[in-house]
């Protein structure tokens, strides 16, 4: 049964209210994840045309290539900017978007082939939140099908400080420390480029979480590698040659215990079999 729920924290969607979500992995060296995220869950995703809810999905970055893929696609996500975006853009490949809650689904039991949560786990600070959101995922697949989790890395802002000059900022470097301290991301400036509300997982939490869910782990992997912190390498991901080695080189540590948190992404797909593979 779909239960109420209390509305999306307010930061998070004048967050999204004041970027332009739709353009962040569209283009140039960016695409590097959106790539990096195709790989991974085309070698997972039932085959097509296997429903898929997109929760998050926000202007449907991911939900376009999957429909192109055969897929049938419906977006859930808490901010209605998004959902007008993705429903006029996205509606002729039979997208369909609607507001909604990832802790609490407009979806009936076992009714879809597959749950993508990019972007929930990231915004629900608490951990009871984030069970309960992928307690609805797990809701809403089939038996036999995947849900594929995305997170942000605890080390993601620590990287992105040294890269972009920002750990040198006192005020982001305290941003940093908490980080590192329990994962919970807290911006109190008005610095978008600083991102907003979130938590940001250490791997062995986010495995924890999914398996405390109910869910057996299939493969949980770092998305961007080193590469990702790497803005020089922006110029060689245009060339197709250069762009297929540095996929290579990511693909190379995706798996490593040691440098999976070194990505500024996880992204992690489980099964409702009880006794699917365990790797990652």
């Amino acid at each position: 049964m779909v239960s109420s729920v209390e509305s999306p924290d307010e930061a998070v969607l004048l967050h999204y209210d004041t970027i332009r979500e739709e353009e962040r992995i569209a283009r140039g060296f960016a695409r590097l994840e959106l790539l990096r995220v195709q790989e991974v869950l085309r070698r997972h995703l039932p085959p097509p045309p296997a429903q898929v809810l997109d929760v998050g999905g926000a202007t449907g970055i991911h939900a376009e290539w999957l429909a192109n893929d055969g897929y049938s696609v419906r977006i859930i996500d808490p901010a209605p900017r998004h959902v007008e975006l993705a429903g006029a853009r996205l509606r002729a490949k039979g997208v369909v978007a609607e507001v909604g809650d990832a802790r609490s689904l407009p979806a009936e039991d076992q009714s879809v082939g597959a749950v993508l949560l990019f972007g929930p786990l990231y915004h629900l600070t608490e951990r009871a939140e984030r069970l309960r959101a992928l307690a609805e995922a797990r809701r809403v697949v089939r038996p036999g099908g995947k849900v594929a989790v995305a997170a942000i890395s605890r080390f993601a802002s620590l990287f992105d400080g040294l890269t972009r000059g920002f750990l040198f900022d006192p005020q982001f470097l305290e941003i940093v420390r908490r980080d590192l301290l329990d994962g919970r991301h807290l911006n109190p400036t008005e610095r978008t480029e600083w991102f907003t509300t979130a938590f940001f997982h250490h791997p062995d939490e986010l495995r924890a979480e999914v398996e405390e869910s109910g869910m057996s782990v299939e493969e949980l992997v770092g998305i961007e590698g080193l590469a990702g912190w790497l803005p020089g390498l922006a110029d060689r991901f245009e060339d197709p040659g250069d762009r297929e080695l540095i996929l290579w080189a990511a693909r190379c540590v995706e798996s490593e215990p040691a440098l999976t948190g070194l990505s500024a992404h996880l992204l992690l797909v489980a099964s409702l079999e009880t006794s699917a593979h365990h790797r990652g």
